[in-house]
Formats: structure tokens, C-alpha cells, sequence
């Protein structure tokens, strides 16, 4: 997905009502490893659940950078207790496309995502500029195929949940945060899977959002040596 949108030193203008360019340029110097590793990464690079040659709920994320007093930092929300996938956890903006996004293989994924973040945070997206789209991901448990749409917050605007029914709450994570080895662990679920943690406050950030923050901080350049070994159990209702 990455290359049909041209990231990189150019732009590539997405046509229809709500026009949204893919650029790389301007980005601040920090952000610059992210690009260029979104540019060259391959989706196994990414994850081992990748999506079927058929089926699937077409879905995409936004994956927010921003800069704030404490740094770079990422926009995340917590998800309402009472939905019916992944019920409060800690995740991104994002959700399954609406014909109105448009075309799944085009430009779809990147309107979901812009869409998704407003209707769930109250995100102005005229203050994003998307520079880059990673390939699409799968999550087993839930049937999603995902598109991660990375975005630069370059004009920042207030956020907070817009419906207690989707999101129960909206923040920023400082990447320095993230890449504390302190706040890192291994999360093991019940079933046996075991994927990368973050420790955020009292709560975890873990499965798909956790895994792709993982790879992120890795391909950039960011990642610091962390004790795998450590470990955080899940319940089986997670």
C-alpha cells in the first residue's frame, strides 16, 4: 500500500469531496526515520497475521504523530467497555471503511482513517498531513484488515471522546515513554499468544496496537534494549 500512494519526496493529490494529499515533505528532522522506513518495509517486516486473499473487514488506522511539551508523542484512545471487539483497550484512532471512503485498494483506507479519528476524538483533520501508508495487517480475532495511515500533527487541535459509547477516553504518549525499556514487557494471553507490551500509567498497550508501535520503534531506529523475559499475564477475556 505504501508505494500506490507515493510516499516519499513527492505528493500524490487523492481526488474526490474530501481531498487529502500523501507528502512527505516538511516533516520535522525527528520524524524522518519513520517515513523512510515506511517506504521500504514489507508487511511480514510488520506481523506474521496477515490478511486472506479473500474476506475480511476492510478497516484502517491513524497513526498520529505529534510534538508536545514532553517530546514527540503518539495519539491513542481507549476504547469503550462495552463494544463488541477489543472492549476497552488502549488502541488508535481508526475503524472499518464506509463506502464513502472509497476504493479499499486506493484511497479508502487513508479517508477511513481521517474520518474514523474525527468522529472518535473530535481530531480537526485539516491539521494532519499524511505521509505514508503501511501495509495492510490482519487481526484474526476480530476478521479486520487494517491499513496503518501515518499522519504528522502538524497543526494540533483538542481532543476528547466524542461518544462514551466508542471511546472512553483520548491522550498523547510521549515516544520517550515508549522507548523507556522500563515501561516494556512481553504480554502472554491465555491462548498462548505472546506479543510486545507497553506500560502506560495503570494500563497496557497490547495485541495489534502494541505490536505495530513495536515494529515502528525498531525499523526508525528508536527501539532500546528491552528484557523480553519480562513478562505481564493477560485473562482469558482480554
Amino acid at each position: 500500500m505504501a508505494s500506490t500512494y507515493g510516499a516519499g519526496t513527492g505528493e500524490t493529490g487523492i481526488a474526490g469531496a474530501s481531498a487529502v494529499t500523501v507528502t512527505a515533505r516538511g516533516l520535522p528532522e525527528w520524524l524522518e526515520p519513520v517515513e523512510r522506513a515506511a517506504r521500504t518495509v514489507e508487511p511480514r517486516q510488520l506481523s506474521r497475521f496477515l490478511p486472506p486473499e479473500t474476506g475480511g473487514r476492510q478497516s484502517a488506522v491513524l497513526i498520529l504523530f505529534g510534538e508536545g511539551a514532553r517530546g514527540p508523542e503518539l495519539l491513542l484512545l481507549e476504547r469503550a467497555g462495552g463494544l463488541r471487539s477489543h472492549a476497552g483497550q488502549l488502541s488508535f484512532p481508526g475503524g472499518a471503511l464506509d463506502p464513502e471512503d472509497g476504493d479499499p485498494d486506493g484511497d479508502g483506507p487513508v479517508r477511513a482513517a481521517l474520518r474514523e479519528a474525527e468522529e472518535e476524538t473530535g481530531l480537526d483533520p485539516s491539521g494532519v498531513q499524511v505521509f505514508g501508508v503501511l501495509p495492510r495487517l490482519y487481526i484474526p480475532v476480530s476478521g479486520f484488515v487494517v491499513t496503518p495511515v501515518l499522519g504528522w500533527w502538524r497543526e494540533p487541535s483538542p481532543v476528547a471522546p466524542v461518544s462514551p459509547l466508542e471511546t472512553a477516553h483520548v491522550f498523547t504518549v510521549p515516544v520517550s515513554h515508549l522507548t523507556d525499556p522500563e515501561h516494556r514487557a512481553m504480554a502472554v494471553h491465555p491462548s498462548g499468544h505472546r506479543g510486545p507490551a507497553f506500560r502506560v500509567g495503570t494500563a497496557l498497550v497490547w495485541g495489534f496496537t502494541a505490536g505495530v508501535i513495536d515494529r515502528i520503534l525498531h525499523y526508525a531506529g528508536w527501539e532500546r534494549p528491552w528484557d523480553r523475559d519480562r513478562e505481564v499475564p493477560l485473562d482469558r477475556h482480554s
